[in-house]
């Protein structure tokens, strides 16, 4: 008897959640943080922070994660420093002269042409002029380094597109173009 009462209890306790779910209206919402998150003004003030704003300089000293320093200036001095000093990262078995080709065409390509001879596709349209043959120029692998990381007359840095390691392999691979134009 008592069992049937706890079970009558129950029931009826179920029967009353069951009556009161409608699909025409939202349901309860328990604890409504866990599915809203508060949100948060980036540059507001705050007491969490040092000088009461959010967003913080880096400690002085610091560098971004995968980033490696290029400690030769971007001066004509430096880059005959480059030219003479600059020996490539890349030892001869982590050379790739596919992803060196991959790139030059991606980036390089367009105004030296495919096979480093100064006429890309932007130089026979006539859209740049003066960009020169790797076989007529004394370049070394330091210099060809040194020219994608800052520019050179009126060619941009490429840094903030390729990486280090990318640098390094387009590098190689002008080298490598540089040698079959000698032949």
């Amino acid at each position: 008897m008592k069992n049937l009462k706890h079970i009558t209890i129950a029931l009826l306790i179920l029967v009353s959640f069951a009556s009161c779910k409608k699909n025409s209206r939202p349901n309860y919402e328990f604890m409504p943080n866990m599915y809203k998150s508060v949100g948060y003004e980036a540059y507001q003030e705050s007491d969490a922070f040092a000088n009461g704003v959010e967003s913080q300089l880096p400690v002085d000293g610091t560098i971004p994660r995968g980033y490696t320093p290029f400690d030769i200036d971007n001066t004509n001095e430096g880059y005959e420093l480059a030219k003479t000093s600059l020996v490539s990262k890349l030892d001869s078995l982590s050379i790739d002269t596919a992803r060196g080709k991959e790139l030059y065409d991606i980036y390089c390509g367009i105004c030296h042409g495919t096979k480093g001879k100064g006429q890309g596709k932007l130089v026979k349209r006539e859209k740049i002029l003066g960009i020169p043959n790797y076989a007529d120029r004394d370049i070394t692998i330091g210099s060809i380094y040194h020219t994608i990381y800052y520019g050179k007359n009126s060619m941009g840095s490429y840094a903030n597109q390729l990486n280090e390691e990318e640098r390094w392999q387009v590098a190689e691979y002008v080298m490598a173009l540089r040698a079959d134009l000698k032949k």
